[in-house]
């Protein structure tokens, strides 16, 4: 792999984590509830063991947040029955 190549895939590899970090930021406060209710309970100590995952698969995990905030608030999910 030449040098230029080395720093392309550097770089993309920056943006990625880069991304992962803001969304994480954005998705830990608010977006963590809507994907999973019982998370809204617990500490923030354990909502930071969660940021390296977060960050290493935003994606997946805006695809799961863009999907609850579709979804309509069932009682079950709120932990009511």
């Amino acid at each position: 792999m030449s040098l230029g190549a080395a720093r392309v895939v550097a770089a993309l590899l920056e943006g990625y984590a880069v991304a992962g970090v803001i969304f994480a930021a954005l998705f830990l406060p608010r977006g963590i509830v809507q994907v999973d209710p019982l998370v809204g309970h617990s500490p923030w100590r354990v909502r930071i063991l969660f940021a390296p995952g977060i960050v290493a698969l935003w994606p997946a995990m805006a695809l799961l947040w863009r999907r609850a905030a579709t979804r309509p608030a069932s009682p079950a999910a709120e932990g009511r029955p």
